[in-house]
Formats: structure tokens, C-alpha cells, sequence
């Protein structure tokens, strides 16, 4: 079996919280999740995130801290998601890595067709 360490940001901005959608012709296509992705060998959590949604979505983040922990098997593969809380810092998003993105009242999350990974992180940011 296959651990794969993957970052997740629970972007904030005037109370809503971004949303993006993963590409049809990828793992889990078409699906919803807090974007982000995969630790490279020798960068942070933190630094794995400023760059993944550098490279998904054109913007910069401030990244404040852990929010969740999750562990979720996919077939042959257990994906450890650390979730973080974020801020948009600057710029405009352009869906460069992604299908779509939405902005989503945290009380709507669930509403969307999540990657199953990314459903507790939902239920827990729809209670606090």
C-alpha cells in the first residue's frame, strides 16, 4: 500500500470559503475538495501549500494554521490530508490546475460533491 502526504487549504475571505473542482480526466474527476496537493521531499506543509495553489490557482496565501487531520484509503492508496486555515493575500483566481473553483458559505459545503477526503473537513468547518 501507497502513504501519499497531501496538503489541503480552507481558504478564507469575507466569511466564504474556496471551493475548487477537480479536472474530469483526473483522480476523483469532477469531484469538490479545498484545493492543494501532494508534499514534495523536503518542503513543509506551509510551502507545500503556498505553491500548490500558486501553480492551481494563480493567487498567494497566508497560511495560519493546522485545522484537520485526515486519513482516507482510495483503492491501494491511504492519503494523509492536512488541512489548514488560510487567507487569499493577493491576486485573482485563474483556474489553472482545476476544473472550476466557487466561493461557499461554510454552512453549504456539504452540498457540494466532495472527494470523500475532504467531507470531514466539511462537517467539522459546518459546526465551529
Amino acid at each position: 500500500m501507497q502513504i501519499i502526504v497531501v496538503t489541503a487549504a480552507i481558504i478564507q475571505n469575507e466569511g466564504k470559503i474556496l471551493l475548487a473542482q477537480r479536472r474530469k480526466d483526473s483522480h476523483q474527476g469532477l469531484k469538490w475538495e479545498f484545493p492543494g496537493g501532494k508534499l514534495e521531499f523536503g518542503e513543509s506543509p506551509e510551502e507545500c501549500l503556498v505553491r500548490e495553489i500558486r501553480e492551481e490557482l494563480d493567487i498567494n496565501i497566508k497560511v495560519k494554521g493546522i485545522f484537520q487531520v485526515v486519513s482516507h484509503i482510495y483503492g491501494e492508496r491511504q492519503v494523509i490530508l492536512l488541512c489548514y486555515l488560510c487567507q487569499l493575500d493577493q491576486g485573482q483566481i485563474k483556474p489553472k490546475e482545476c476544473q472550476d473553483f466557487c466561493w461557499v458559505e461554510k454552512q453549504d459545503l456539504l452540498k457540494y460533491d466532495l472527494a470523500p477526503a475532504d467531507i470531514p473537513v466539511a462537517k467539522q468547518l459546518a459546526i465551529s
